[in-house]
């Protein structure tokens, strides 16, 4: 299958993803290969709550919050299938972390997650995040794909 540029906007990523305000991290998905890799965006407005403590006087996005964003991008590739249709995915795991440069209001983070393996109801993803061309936090993250509730 072939690399898909998309626009896949909010309303969509709500649609697959069950995270809402404050706490949904991405703001659109741009690139999706099925099975193999997803990039989102996250545009990172001065008005993000965490600023007002993280830190007041020199705002900086916490790094949980950067392996939140790029677990919601993994998600949204593990969830938008067959298989996964009401299923949540749970972050269980991260690996090999490593923040190189902060991300900070004004920054539109560019994170690209690949699908490593899927096994059963337990996956692996190899995420990369960037603002511009400048890598700024890597990790490797596990997720399980739990029964979700029924509305």
């Amino acid at each position: 299958m072939c690399r898909l540029e998309v626009a896949i906007d909010i309303k969509e990523i709500q649609r697959v993803l069950p995270h809402r305000y404050p706490f949904l991290l991405i703001d659109r998905i741009i690139e999706f290969e099925p099975d193999k890799r997803v990039v989102g965006i996250k545009c990172v407005s001065c008005n993000e709550p965490f600023f007002q403590g993280h830190f007041p006087g020199n705002p900086v996005m916490p790094g949980v919050l950067i392996i939140e964003a790029m677990a919601q991008v993994g998600a949204y590739a593990s969830l938008d299938h067959v298989r996964a249709m009401g299923k949540i995915a749970y972050l269980a795991g991260v690996d090999r972390a490593r923040f190189r440069k902060p991300v900070i209001p004004g920054d539109v983070l560019r994170i690209e997650v690949e699908i490593v393996k899927i096994r059963g109801n337990l996956g692996r993803l190899a995420c990369s995040s960037y603002v511009g061309d400048e890598p700024v936090a890597v990790a490797e993250l596990i997720f399980a794909l739990v029964d979700g509730e029924e509305e």
